[in-house]
Parts: C-alpha cells; sequence; structure tokens
C-alpha cells in the first residue's frame, strides 16, 4: 500500500480510530478527520498521518477537508455518525432525528461529493458505515434505523451511478460494538443505562474487529468489490435476539 492515501472522517475515537490504525499498519497514510482537534492530532502523530480537522455537516468544513486531501485519494471511510436518543415515535424528540440524519447521512453525501473526483482519479474505494439498524427496525428505532437505511440506499445508488468507472462502493454493517463513547452519547451521558445495552453479553464486538473488516475490504485485488459486509458478534443472533449469558467452557 506504498504511497496510498486513505480518509477516515469521525477518527478521533471508536471504530474510527481503529481504522486510521489498521490502515496505517497495511502502509496507508492516514488523514484522521473529525472535530476533536487535540484527539486527532494525538492519533495522527502515533500513526504518522496528518490530522485534518473537519465537521462533516459544515460546508466550508468540508471544502477545507477536499483542498487538504488533494487531487487523489485511494480510501475514503465515511464513518462520522452518531445515534441520539431511544425512544418511540410517539414521543421521541424530533431535534434527534434531524442531527442524526444530518450527521449519518447528509453529512456522508457531503464528504463523498467533495471527494469524488479525487477518488476516481485514484480509481479508489468508498466505504460507508451504515448498520444493523438498517437490516431490522426495533422498538425506539425508528430515527436511527431510518438514517442507517439511508446511507445503506445512498451507498446502493451511487454504486449504480458510477457503473463503468473503477470505483468501488462498499458497505459495512455493524452490530453490537462496544465502545467507550457510541451508547453513552446515545443516552445523553447516562452511563448505567449505556453499560446496561452490553450487561451480559459474552463477547460483543470491538472496535478493531469492524476496523479489521474495512481494511480487509479496501485491500482486496481492485477487481473486487464488497457490496455488503453484516458483521455481528456470535451473542446477536438479530437485533431483538441477544444472549446474555455464559457459553459453555469449551472442552
Amino acid at each position: 500500500m506504498t504511497n496510498k492515501l486513505a480518509l477516515v472522517t469521525g477518527a478521533s475515537s471508536g471504530i474510527g480510530a481503529a481504522t486510521a490504525r489498521a490502515l496505517a499498519a497495511q502502509g496507508f497514510t492516514v488523514i484522521c478527520a473529525a472535530r476533536r482537534v487535540e484527539r486527532l492530532t494525538a492519533l495522527a502523530a502515533e500513526i504518522d498521518g496528518r490530522a485534518v480537522p473537519c465537521d462533516v455537516t459544515s460546508d466550508s468544513s468540508v471544502k477545507s477537508l477536499a483542498e487538504a486531501v488533494g487531487g487523489k485519494l485511494d480510501v475514503l471511510v465515511n464513518n462520522a455518525g452518531a445515534a441520539f436518543g431511544q425512544d418511540p415515535v410517539a414521543t421521541t424528540d424530533l431535534a434527534d432525528w434531524t442531527a442524526m440524519f444530518e450527521l449519518n447521512v447528509v453529512g456522508a453525501a457531503r464528504v463523498t461529493k467533495a471527494l469524488l473526483p479525487a477518488l476516481e482519479a485514484a480509481q479508489g474505494t468508498i466505504v460507508f458505515m451504515s448498520s444493523t439498524a438498517a437490516e431490522t427496525p426495533y422498538e425506539g428505532g425508528g430515527g436511527y434505523c431510518g438514517a442507517k437505511s439511508a446511507v445503506r440506499s445512498m451507498a446502493g445508488a451511487l454504486r449504480l451511478e458510477l457503473s463503468g468507472k473503477p470505483i468501488r462502493v462498499c458497505e459495512i454493517s455493524p452490530g453490537m460494538v462496544q465502545t467507550d463513547e457510541f451508547s453513552v452519547n446515545r443516552f445523553g451521558g447516562d452511563q448505567a443505562r449505556a453499560d446496561a445495552v452490553y450487561a451480559g453479553v459474552p463477547q460483543p464486538l470491538l472496535a478493531e474487529d469492524i476496523a479489521d473488516a474495512i481494511t480487509w475490504m479496501c485491500t482486496r485485488p481492485a477487481h473486487v468489490n464488497i457490496d455488503r459486509m453484516v458483521v455481528r458478534p456470535v451473542a446477536q443472533a438479530a437485533n431483538f435476539k441477544v444472549f446474555r449469558g455464559e457459553y459453555p467452557v469449551k472442552q
């Protein structure tokens, strides 16, 4: 991967930071993009990458990001995103829905649109971060399931629109991934409620598991496109069926 350039949005923590590290380990020069400058700077120094502060909900910020990337980009990982709230439709705060769509959907579209010329020039790979929330709706997930379903539709539409051009459009759909911030942010800083999501679940996924899968997708032979990869922990048979307990001791 010598001289290959990758960009990861939402790189200041969780799956984004893990993906930046994994791509760097494969020889990519990684541009780490997110809003939290101090974290970005530390990560970029750690992996010998570049830190570019960026708010994907801002046109001017994304324009500056595209200028920092330059004329060629081999990999774009649209990782920036979040969930806010888990209330039923009847009582939900629609401001949370607006924020989720702006960040997860419009933000990914804004970044992709700005960087398409550089990706075309490099015959690159675009990875969209959806979720198993796009596989099956669940109670309290109307807004987040809708946002991630929109990400899935965007990836599919873009793949069709780019037909005839050697650009790969991939989607990764993670299940239960235990990170330091995702559930805490979803529940407004309520650590106890966040911890309850993973309580008793044997070995939920880690950010590094998803980073490993993304890196594998991006390092396939150039003619191979991984349209969609669904990754769940063994304990999660479906969004609505999660085993909580202990597995039998392996003999």
